[in-house]
């Protein structure tokens, strides 16, 4: 690829030393407009049909959206209609602003004007391409002939406006763009701005939008700022112009080139859910949003419920979005690697015990919960899942929770499982793994019966005795009996009786598992093994001390299988 390189112009940034939107932060939402139904739908395989179109328009409405570009109604009759059907159904909310594309040629945009006939609020889009390399290659025409296409079109815009207004009332608004905006000699682009705001009337009071898209993605989202910074900086009468953005994903910086550009000076953002658009798409403004949410900004939109909105769009463009999508992605808060389950559980644990206000748990930068993400699986495992991962999912899914000493047993025994399965290991097969190998394991012993007797002694201490019955291979009853100074020890006696020795009690956890009359609690049983080592055992009972001896039973079982 080295002398294939050659053929490309490296882009040439702008001199700008006097930035300042490095030293700025995000601190309020910007202007919103989705553009899925126009941008969005032409990039699409096959285009949304009217059902599809009003599902999605309603549903960005939904979302919080009050400008929804709806389409290109001089495109084609299809375009045509469906905004007809939007405005003659009333499927547009009066806080709504309906927003149409047009580019700046006459007849397309009186087609336009009668397209939106009867609606109550509008924004009429227009645009003629400025950049170096379309007025070189497309139109073959100089600088005073891209600004006449310009100011033609935006005379006819404004004589249309006054039209309509004076017969309906209409509220309608201008917006102006210099399409391919990035590849235009910034002060270029000052002077045609400025030329359609002369010719349009623009004021204080009633501002015209001037759009500046990142048509195609030339540069690194730090030049993008600049531009706009720059053009906010020079351009005449800024308080007559509200400053919108509309950054595509050529080099995949779309979100981080909105986000420059926002502390560059811009006012707006068009963009579309999950950023889908011509060729790498669109920004993504759910990504945006969300970044603003994490950093404590209120980003004005409802992504709440996030996998609704990805069913919607999913069935209305059949695109699908990727699994390591930004939030909305089936495996956006999913964790394989060790470390990172174990920080995340740790996280979770601090904030229960904590009762911190804020959501502090490393590798989440956003609660799941508040997008209605908090019942999936944030913890999955495979064969690169560490020992606390498995341990994590069980207290999810059945409310276990193993002691941490526990955690590399059960954690090894789950990686065999999955280098042996070959994939990643479900929750419910997690569940079933560790009951097989501790609830239910089948052993050499079995509790057939037992009893326990308090005896205080005349010195006042207390002993515990233990009688009942151990099932040995399967039929072969012993009687059993120790005294000890409490119910394990006793049992430990009793079991010496019949040749199980060597065994030490190390250590024992225990809590409830369920509630009410009938709750039962489980218990965590950790021996050392004659010889060497250390092994685990699980017992569950309602009598936590039947628990204990169903545990230690499993252990020794486990140790001798």
């Amino acid at each position: 690829m080295k002398q294939a390189s050659k053929q490309y112009i490296p882009f040439q940034p702008l001199q700008w030393p006097n930035r300042q939107w490095p030293n700025k932060t995000i601190t309020k939402a910007p202007i919103w407009c989705s553009v899925d139904l126009r941008d969005g739908n032409q990039a699409l395989v096959t285009p949304m049909q009217l059902e599809e179109k009003l599902l999605m328009f309603k549903t960005l409405v939904d979302i919080g959206f009050k400008e929804i570009e709806v389409g290109f109604p001089s495109a084609s009759e299809t375009e045509y209609e469906i905004l007809r059907t939007l405005i003659e159904g009333h499927h547009i909310p009066d806080d709504v602003t309906i927003q149409v594309l047009v580019q700046a040629r006459p007849e397309l945009i009186k087609k336009t004007f009668e397209a939106v006939k009867g609606a109550k609020n509008v924004i009429v889009h227009f645009y003629n391409s400025t950049s170096t390399l379309q007025r070189k290659v497309v139109f073959k025409e100089d600088m005073p002939g891209i600004i006449k296409i310009a100011v033609e079109g935006a005379k006819l815009i404004r004589q249309l406006t006054e039209e309509e207004i004076a017969s309906s009332g209409m509220n309608i608004r201008y917006e102006y763009s210099p399409e391919s905006f990035t590849g235009t000699e910034i002060d270029f682009a000052i002077e045609i701005c400025e030329s359609v705001m002369e010719t349009l009337g623009a004021t204080n009071e009633n501002p015209i939008i001037l759009n500046l898209p990142s048509t195609v993605e030339m540069s690194t989202p730090n030049t993008y700022a600049d531009q706009i910074e720059y053009f906010c900086t020079k351009m005449k009468n800024r308080e007559a112009a509200i400053i919108s953005i509309h950054p595509h994903n050529d080099r995949g910086t779309g979100v981080a080139a909105a986000e420059l550009a926002l502390l560059g000076g811009a006012d707006r953002i068009e963009g579309t859910l999950f950023g889908n658009g011509e060729r790498t798409g669109n920004l993504d403004i759910v990504t945006v949003a969300l970044n603003m949410y994490t950093q404590g900004v209120d980003p004005e939109l409802d992504f709440s419920n996030i996998l609704a909105v990805k069913k919607i769009y999913e069935a209305c463009t059949k695109m699908k979005v990727p699994e390591r999508q930004p939030y909305a992605g089936e495996l956006a808060f999913t964790a394989f690697s060790g470390s990172h389950q174990d920080a995340i559980r740790k996280g979770y644990e601090y904030m229960a015990e904590s009762d911190t206000p804020y959501w502090e748990v490393p590798y989440l930068p956003i609660n799941p919960a508040d997008l209605s993400r908090e019942y999936e699986p944030v913890i999955r495992i495979n064969s690169q899942s560490g020992k606390g991962g498995a341990a994590f999912v069980l207290q999810h899914a059945v409310g276990y929770r193993l002691p941490k000493e526990m955690h590399p047993e059960f954690g090894n025994i789950v990686k065999a499982a999955s280098d042996a399965f070959g994939d990643e290991l479900k929750e419910e097969q997690i569940v079933d793994l560790f009951n097989r190998e501790y609830v239910e394991f089948d052993g050499k012993y079995k509790l057939a019966s037992h009893s326990f007797l308090e005896q205080r002694e005349l010195d006042g201490t207390t002993h515990t005795r233990f009688e009942g019955k151990i099932d040995v291979f399967c039929g072969d009853m012993k009687e059993v009996a120790g005294v000890g100074n409490g119910p394990i020890d006793s049992f430990f006696q009793a079991l010496a009786g019949i040749g199980v020795e060597g065994y030490e009690f190390v250590n024992y956890h225990e809590h409830a598992i369920s509630r009410g009359s009938d709750a039962k609690g489980i218990c965590y049983i950790e021996l050392k093994i004659p010889g060497n080592g250390h092994i685990f055992g699980v017992g569950i009972d309602s009598n936590i001390n039947v628990a204990a001896l169903l545990g230690i039973l499993c252990a020794i079982n486990r140790a001798e299988k």
